[in-house]
């Protein structure tokens, strides 16, 4: 029996991501004094994000082929519900140990970032699905910007206990909307997973599935450098203070708003390769303007942090026509496919944010880090521009079997 393919509407699809976006970051004001609480290193503590991201790879890749199997909807469901829980058991932990087995379970919501991408993808094709996952992720780029904000007045007002009940509000929230509105809709009731690994050989060779997913793991490559080492270059290289360097923490996240409402309006006219394309443009340029200001002597923290907005705003060109380019390739592998590239996204980031860190020492300047952003937006190029060569050598065989 065919399963009835209702589609969401995208305000659920953006509460999802939202969630997932939110539960990552709204308590880093919190780290501190959740260290003091607990009586252990901040290090220890660190781990909640650290660990975090990590968990968060690992459930994204199997996240994906679960919901190509099982549906989006269940999965959808029952990681929420298993979210709720952890944040309880997060609430009621009197030791570090046990407050970090619950924040690591709490990384099932991860999925509910690859999901909203696979829905769209399961309702559309083509630019009209990346249009629409330029829509969705708007969310993604709103929540990282203002969570720490609200999670820093929370901390001030109740203790840092307070985040993480809100992130258990919100997820029984979100979970009732998507009770109430995501109808499923995986064909036929999915793919079962032997057919699934039969089909992934097909993916693995595929050059435009790991184009895109280059495009968008190097892409994105280059904010997680960014988050890795802009605290360091806005203390050390700039002078500013903490404040000052969250204030300045805004523009890729602007940058990033503005590329996402950009696909979302003009993809459907100009195609996912085109934008894609584009974006990298855009982030190569600007990381590449600041870093060649920064190596004539010229130190501005505006001219840095600007150069980071152009960044963002061609990741929010780049993100979603690289992910809904992924999924095209082949669409019953939806799932498998968003969660592949999302896991190799957050792992390739971790990474470089890990190497910014550890090659900037006080004295060595901003242009460590710039050299990694502008490595990472020159193999972003790449791939795109590899992907666009493969598909005008596909063409011209194709036109040439025709005549």
């Amino acid at each position: 029996m065919t399963v009835a393919r209702t589609p969401p509407h995208p305000a659920t699809l953006v509460a999802l991501s939202g969630v997932s976006a939110l539960s990552m970051n709204v308590f880093l004001p919190s780290l501190p004094g959740m260290a003091r609480d607990f009586e252990v290193d901040y290090a220890v503590m660190q781990l909640s994000v650290s660990a975090y991201i990590g968990a968060s790879a690992v459930l994204q890749l199997l996240g994906g082929p679960i919901s190509d199997r099982m549906g989006r909807r269940p999965v959808v469901l029952a990681a929420l519900a298993v979210f709720i829980l952890a944040t309880i058991g997060t609430l009621l932990a009197r030791d570090a140990g046990t407050f970090l087995i619950f924040r690591l379970v709490q990384a099932v919501v991860a999925v509910c970032m690859l999901v909203p991408r696979a829905v769209v993808r399961d309702m559309y094709d083509g630019a009209q699905a990346a249009s629409m996952i330029g829509y969705v992720t708007m969310g993604m780029a709103v929540v990282p910007m203002i969570a720490p904000i609200i999670g820093g007045l929370l901390d001030e007002a109740y203790g840092w206990r307070a985040n993480f009940a809100m992130m258990g509000l919100l997820g029984l929230a979100v979970g009732i909307a998507a009770w109430r509105d995501l109808g499923e809709t995986v064909r036929d009731g999915g793919l079962p997973l032997r057919q699934q690994v039969q089909n992934y050989p097909v993916l693995a060779r595929s050059v435009r599935f790991w184009g895109y997913c280059l495009a968008a793991t190097l892409s994105s490559g280059c904010f997680f450098a960014y988050l890795g080492g802009a605290p360091f270059v806005g203390e050390h290289v700039f002078g500013l203070t903490p404040a000052e360097v969250g204030y300045f923490f805004a523009a890729p996240s602007v940058g990033y708003l503005t590329g996402n409402f950009l696909s979302g309006r003009f993809t459907a006219r100009f195609g996912l390769n085109r934008m894609i394309l584009t974006g990298c443009c855009i982030c190569f340029a600007s990381l590449a303007f600041s870093l060649a200001v920064l190596l004539s002597g010229i130190v501005d923290p505006f001219i840095f942090f600007g150069a980071i907005a152009g960044m963002g705003l061609g990741n929010g060109l780049v993100m979603p026509n690289a992910n809904a380019g992924m999924m095209s390739v082949r669409p019953e592998l939806a799932g498998t496919a968003s969660g592949l590239g999302g896991a190799l996204a957050i792992a390739g980031g971790a990474l470089l944010s890990a190497l910014a860190g550890a090659l900037l020492q006080p004295g060595s300047g901003a242009i460590p880090l710039l050299v990694i952003m502008n490595l990472s937006a020159a193999g972003a190029l790449a791939a795109i521009l590899w992907v666009l060569r493969r598909e005008a050598q596909l063409a011209r065989t194709a036109q040439m079997e025709s005549c």
